[in-house]
């Protein structure tokens, strides 16, 4: 089973997935963790890229194009061998992330976004994707008072990033049967709590 977490800045997306593992490992699955861009050396390298303040000129063309290459390296390397040998595959992003930064943040034209994702993915689609939704500012702030990575896409405006939440909620709609909505407003361990439960309500449907 492939799912993927997914929500704006500061919505808690990494803190959560190794707790999700070792709750998941304990009820005998075998599970892997990831995240985008990375998962894989090629990938990582294209993620410093992207993620580096020192290149504030990039084009959004070009970071949209540096996260498709990352992604077909960590699909094609990481996430098709260990779904085909029966893995849960938990990653921290995945291609709505593109469609919502690059499509709905920088409004890119979708359809031309969506057809690069189709191929930088071959087509895989997740089975579940949880979006950890929270107000933008609030994100934002959590992240400077956490002291967790800031990196080129934090330092978009405020709007910027409402348009990208706007346009995960876009998607939720769009596609309500792959999509759980988690409060990530709440304390921690209730979203933690919420995770557990949607995860093992899928893996048991």
């Amino acid at each position: 089973m492939f799912i993927t977490l997914e929500g704006p800045e500061g919505s808690g997306k990494t803190s959560h997935i190794p707790h999700l593992v070792e709750f998941l490992r304990e009820k005998g699955h075998v599970v892997f963790p990831t995240r985008e861009p990375g998962g894989t050396s090629i990938s990582e390298q294209i993620r410093d890229i992207l993620h580096d303040m020192k290149n504030a000129e990039m084009h959004p063309r070009t970071e949209t194009l540096l996260y498709q290459a990352a992604r077909a390296q960590i699909v094609e390397q990481v996430i098709q061998p260990r779904l085909a040998d029966g893995e849960i595959v938990i990653s921290d992003r995945y291609y709505d992330s593109t469609i919502a930064y690059q499509g709905y943040g920088h409004q890119q034209d979708l359809e031309q976004i969506r057809a690069l994702v189709k191929y930088a993915t071959g087509g895989l689609t997740p089975d579940l994707t949880i979006l950890l939704d929270l107000d933008v500012e609030v994100g934002l702030k959590r992240k400077t008072q956490n002291a967790t990575e800031w990196n080129r896409l934090d330092a978009y405006t405020v709007e910027f990033h409402k348009r990208v939440r706007a346009g995960y909620l876009e998607m939720v709609k769009a596609e309500p049967n792959r999509w759980v909505v988690v409060d990530a407003e709440q304390a921690w361990e209730s979203v933690q709590a919420e995770l557990r439960r949607v995860i093992v309500e899928k893996l048991e449907g």
